[in-house]
C-alpha cells in the first residue's frame, strides 16, 4: 500500500535551540503568534512556512531565506539517508499520553487508488498558498499526518528497538509537548518499517492541502514529483488523540428559546457551565449529543432520541449519518435554530469557547464530542468528506524538525 523510502533530511545544526526555531503547522498559527515566532529567532521556520511579507514578495522571501540558511550552515543535510522516529509526550484531558510516528518520504497517491485516503474537502486558496511555498522552496517543511491500522501493535515493537539508542534531538514546544527524535539508518530496520506500512492503506489525518499540493506537483514535474514528506502513526495506539472543534455562533436564539425549539425532538438537561456540559456530552451514548452555552446563562446538554437519524434525508450515506458534526449542521443549526453558516466560526479547545463566552463575544457556543477515529476511517473508506472543522488531532507536528527536499 503506502510506499515509503528513507531520505537525507535537512535539519537545524547542532547549536540550534529547537524550541526557538521550530513552529506548528502554518494553519494553526494566528497572526499574533506569527509575530511572536518572528521575534523569537531570526531563523525561525515560520519565516518560510508562513512569511508575513504580503503578495509575491513573501514567497520569494521564503525561498531566499531557506536557501540562505542552507548556504550559511544554519540548516544542514543529514550525512546519510534515514527514516526518523518521533515521540511526542503530552498531557491532555487529565491523561499523560505518548504518540509515536515515523517521518518518511512517501509517494502521494490519488484517492481513487485506495492507498492514501482523505476525509476532508480542500479549499482553493489554501492549496494555492501551499503550492507557491512549495515552488519557492522545493522542499516540504511540515509532514502530512497519516494514520494506518496496526491491530497487532507491530509498530510499537519496531519503535522500541530504535528507542533503545540515544535520541538525536529533544525539545519541548510552547504547549509543553516533549519531543524526541531518532534517526533510523540500519537497512534491516528500514525494511521492517517499509513492509509494515506497505501492508495497509493509510488515512490522511491532517495535511489535506499539502497532499493535494503534492499531487499537483507530481502532475507538473512528473512521477518523481509525487514524493513528499509524511508522518505515519498507528490508529490503534492510545496516543492518537482527536479533540473536538467547537462552534462559536455570532447570532442565534436565547438559550431558553433554543430549549423550547429543541424539546420536541431531543432530551434536554440544564448544566451550570460550559465545562460541566462538555464533560457530560463526552460521556453520552446518544446517537448525537452536543451542548449549547450562552454568555452568563449557563449551558444546555442536548441528546438526540434514537429516531434522530430520520431527521436527515434518506440518501445521506451511513458514514456521514453517524457524525455529530454532520447532524448538527444539516439537521439542527439552520433547519431548527435558523442559524446561517455565515454565523459559525470554530475553536478547537474548551478554553477558547469559555473565553468567548466570558467575554460576551458570541451569541452561543456549541460544544461537541470528539469524532472517533473509526468514524473518520468510515468516511474516508466511503469516499466522502466530513464537514469543515470536524477533527483536531493533538498534538500538532512541528514544522522544520526534519525538512524533505523534493526529488524532482
Amino acid at each position: 500500500m503506502a510506499e515509503i523510502r528513507p531520505f537525507r533530511g535537512v535539519l537545524y545544526g547542532e547549536g540550534a535551540q529547537l524550541s526557538r526555531v521550530l513552529a506548528p503547522p502554518y494553519d494553526v498559527i494566528p497572526s499574533a503568534y506569527q509575530g511572536e515566532l518572528y521575534a523569537r529567532d531570526a531563523h525561525n521556520i515560520v519565516r518560510v512556512i508562513l512569511n508575513r511579507t504580503a503578495g509575491d514578495a513573501g514567497y520569494v522571501e521564503a525561498g531566499d531565506s531557506y536557501r540562505r540558511w542552507l548556504a550559511e550552515g544554519v540548516l544542514r543535510p543529514d550525512a546519510t539517508d534515514a527514516l526518523y522516529l518521533l515521540e511526542q509526550a503530552f498531557t491532555a484531558e487529565g491523561r499523560t499520553l505518548r504518540r509515536l510516528g515515523l517521518l518518511a518520504r512517501f509517494r502521494a497517491e490519488d484517492a481513487e487508488r485506495g492507498i492514501i485516503l482523505p476525509h476532508e474537502h480542500t479549499r482553493a486558496a489554501a492549496k494555492e498558498d501551499r503550492w507557491r511555498v512549495l515552488n519557492a522552496t522545493k522542499a516540504n517543511f511540515s509532514p502530512i499526518f497519516l494514520m494506518f491500522p496496526d491491530p497487532a501493535a507491530r509498530f510499537a515493537e519496531l519503535a522500541a528497538g530504535v528507542m533503545s539508542q540515544p535520541a538525536a534531538a529533544a525539545f519541548s514546544d510552547d504547549g509543553g509537548v516533549a519531543h524526541r527524535l531518532w534517526r533510523i539508518t540500519d537497512a534491516a530496520a528500514i525494511e521492517r518499517f517499509r513492509q509494515l506500512l506497505g501492508a495497509a492503506k493509510s488515512y490522511i489525518a491532517d495535511g489535506h492541502h499539502r497532499h493535494a499540493t503534492a499531487l499537483r506537483y507530481r502532475d507538473a514535474a512528473g512521477p518523481d514529483g509525487a514524493w513528499t514528506l509524511g508522518y505515519f502513526t498507528p490508529m490503534d495506539a492510545p496516543g492518537l488523540l482527536v479533540l473536538p472543534y467547537h462552534r462559536i455562533l455570532s447570532e442565534g436564539p436565547r438559550l431558553e428559546i433554543a430549549a423550547e425549539t429543541l424539546r420536541p425532538r431531543f432530551r434536554l438537561r440544564p448544566s451550570a457551565s460550559a465545562a460541566e456540559a462538555s464533560a457530560e456530552i463526552a460521556e453520552s451514548t446518544a446517537p448525537y449529543a452536543f451542548a449549547l452555552a450562552e454568555p452568563g446563562r449557563g449551558a444546555l446538554v442536548v441528546e438526540a432520541e434514537a429516531d434522530a437519524p430520520s431527521m436527515l434525508p434518506p440518501a445521506v450515506p451511513p458514514s456521514l449519518r453517524a457524525l455529530d458534526t454532520y447532524f448538527l449542521h444539516q439537521a439542527v443549526l439552520r433547519p431548527i435554530l435558523g442559524i446561517p453558516d455565515s454565523a459559525v466560526s470554530y475553536v478547537h479547545s474548551l478554553a477558547e469557547a469559555e473565553q468567548a463566552l466570558a467575554g460576551g463575544s458570541c451569541r452561543l457556543a456549541v460544544l461537541l464530542r470528539a469524532t472517533p477515529v473509526q468514524q473518520i476511517v468510515a468516511v474516508a473508506d466511503a469516499g466522502q468528506s466530513m464537514p469543515a472543522k470536524s477533527t483536531f488531532f493533538h498534538p500538532k507536528l512541528p514544522s522544520g524538525l526534519v525538512i524533505h527536499p523534493l526529488v524532482a
